[in-house]
């Protein structure tokens, strides 16, 4: 659990290397005939681009010499053309690299919001909402143009250095020496810096983490923040995460900042080298003004490329830290998934037996030890005790959001982890402690709960829940927009709107989680009118502190150390004067 905490560094558990580059060949591939073709158009620009120090050399060493205007003109218009389509031709080919790169973002963003998805509630009690965000959105965004433009570019570069390498050994290849003499320095810089280089940017990754996730939790806890006059204390703690991150960012600029002039200072030297290796060294017939001219330009261009390849082996380095991060949400398993072979579970009438269950959320530590219990199609079922002593428990792991350690849980007779997830819950309606709206409208809130349903079915289940009165109330009624969390309702109307939500789905189990919890007392009344009503013939579990609203249960079961402490009516858990006695009589008080 050290890891759901804004301030804590997540490690990396896989070491650098470029394994997740060729993984990343999955998001590549669809696009690899527009990525080919990019290529080719990279490759024909830098011919055309790579003509002109030829037809510099012919101006000065023959047209110039021979004073002829109109050869100097053809290539004057030679080195214009070959320059406009150089530029035409890069310009095609960024404009298919640019939505070569947004469909990979758009991959990649579905990939993960759908493995989000599935994920098992486990995943997000362990991690601040912020740390997720930032994978699906920042660092997507970082490793886009690496995974399109970055690849090219790569391999285009390696292929500019080539063409240029034989353009300069047409000129001169003894002159080509002395260009490329400069690579082996070139390549022992490269290694001394990259493995700082790679950590630096993975601190940025986590100091940055830290700050989003930060910054999330405070714009959800505003009010909070507010009520209890937190505003300077927070400002300074986010005033903390931000300068860890403008150290680690300016750090991580060190090393990459060190890339650029190491290979400017190389390439300075080497076309110095070239001057005095060509006017001192060579003889003097075999080196013209010409050659010296088209070997400087072709020098000046060869490092070039090795300057725009070290750019990009450092944005690779920077944005890894990110595909790592990416992959590894990519690569957290779904624990609560469809076992193979797992069949449709067909109507049920709502029978739920637990046979000596045991689970905990930690390791070693159980919520539940040895429960059993049998409830029969349509009773109502009451689960009362202290706070944290495992009602909630119960209730998840009958809709299978957690895996028990031990035992079974079956419904209608079949075990829970024997049938698909979907046709499981599809036949279960739960109420949750935390009553959620969605940003849209009411309408689309209530009908979240079955997507199909008719606007009539829509007021109906309003109605059932006594919700229809003050929607109807509200401007458009039930096409008023609502924020994301229902900022702009009170608690009581966010609950009568799940309430209306889950009741819409018809479900064969209910679960009502503390569902009356925001509810005034007279509200609470008529409400209860209505799910009198509904809970006829179904199976439900009500969990509720408040005991008043829980008597006419078919069973009460006092959950406590572990297990069920006491199970009975309420007048058979009255006479016990046991547990339940003493907590109805405290509340009664």
């Amino acid at each position: 659990m050290a890891r759901n905490k804004y301030d804590v560094d997540e490690q990396l558990e896989t070491p650098f290397d470029f394994t997740h580059l060729k993984r990343s060949y999955v998001y590549i591939k669809k696009y690899k005939g527009k990525m080919i073709i990019s290529l080719l158009i990279s490759m024909a620009a830098a011919v055309f681009a790579l003509v002109g120090p030829l037809i510099t050399q012919r101006a000065l060493d023959v047209s110039v010499p021979n004073k002829d205007i109109k050869e100097l003109m053809m290539l004057g218009l030679a080195l214009l053309g070959s320059t406009v389509l150089a530029a035409v031709l890069g310009n095609i080919r960024g404009r298919i690299m640019t939505i070569v790169g947004q469909n990979i973002i758009f991959d990649i963003r579905e990939d993960l919001f759908a493995h989000l998805q599935e994920l098992p509630f486990t995943y997000y009690d362990e991690r601040p909402h912020g740390k997720i965000l930032i994978r699906v959105i920042n660092y997507v965004n970082s490793v886009s143009d690496m995974l399109s433009n970055g690849i090219i570019n790569f391999i285009m570069e390696i292929l500019n250095m080539i063409f240029i390498l034989v353009f300069m050994l047409i000129v001169s290849p003894r002159l080509t020496i002395v260009a490329v003499s400069g690579l082996p320095i070139f390549v022992l810089v490269m290694f001394a810096i990259k493995k700082q280089q790679r950590r630096a940017w993975q601190d940025v990754s986590n100091k940055s983490s830290n700050m989003n996730a930060y910054l999330q939790e405070n714009i959800v806890g505003a009010r909070i923040t507010q009520v209890f006059n937190r505003e300077e204390e927070n400002a300074e703690i986010y005033d903390t995460l931000n300068g860890k991150y403008r150290k680690a960012w300016m750090r991580a600029v060190k090393f990459s900042n060190l890339v650029w002039p190491a290979t400017d200072n190389i390439s300075t030297l080497i076309r110095a080298s070239l001057f005095v290796v060509g006017l001192l060294v060579l003889p003097r017939e075999t080196v013209s003004l010409g050659v010296l001219a088209a070997m400087t330009g072709y020098a000046g261009r060869f490092w070039q490329p090795i300057m725009n390849i070290s750019n990009i082996m450092n944005n690779f380095i920077n944005n890894i830290a990110y595909l790592e991060r990416i992959f590894e949400t990519l690569d957290e398993p779904v624990t609560i998934t469809d076992k193979e072979g797992a069949g449709e579970l067909g109507e049920i009438t709502g029978k739920v037996s637990f046979d000596d269950v045991t689970f905990g959320y930690e390791k070693d530590i159980n919520v539940l030890e040895h429960v059993s219990f049998d409830v029969k199609a349509g009773e109502s079922i009451a689960l009362v005790g202290p706070t944290g002593a495992g009602k909630s428990t119960i209730v998840s792991l009958i809709s299978r959001f957690y895996d028990v350690e031990q035992g079974s849980i079956k419904v209608d007779g079949v075990p829970v982890s024997d049938v698909t997830l979907s046709s499981l819950r599809s036949q279960m309606g739960i109420m949750l402690q935390d009553s959620f709206i969605f940003s849209g409208t009411i309408k689309d809130n209530i009908r979240y709960g079955k997507l199909d349903a008719t606007d009539e079915e829509v007021r109906q289940a309003a109605k059932t829940v006594c919700a229809d009165e003050f929607i109807r109330g509200m401007e458009k009624g039930y096409l008023t927009e609502v924020n994301e969390r229902g900022s702009k309702l009170s608690g009581g109307e966010k609950q009568l709107i799940c309430f209306a939500r889950t009741l819409l789905s018809d479900p064969k189990i209910l679960v009502l989680d503390e569902a009356t919890s925001s509810i005034d007392a007279k509200t609470e009344a008529l409400l209860q009118k209505g799910l009198d009503r509904l809970l006829e013939g179904r199976t439900s579990f009500i969990i509720a502190h408040r005991l008043s609203t829980i008597r006419n249960c078919d069973r009460i079961m006092y959950i406590d150390e572990k297990g069920i402490l006491e199970s009975g009516t309420h007048d058979e858990l009255m006479e016990k004067r046991g547990a339940y006695y003493e907590l109805y009589t405290s509340q009664s008080a």
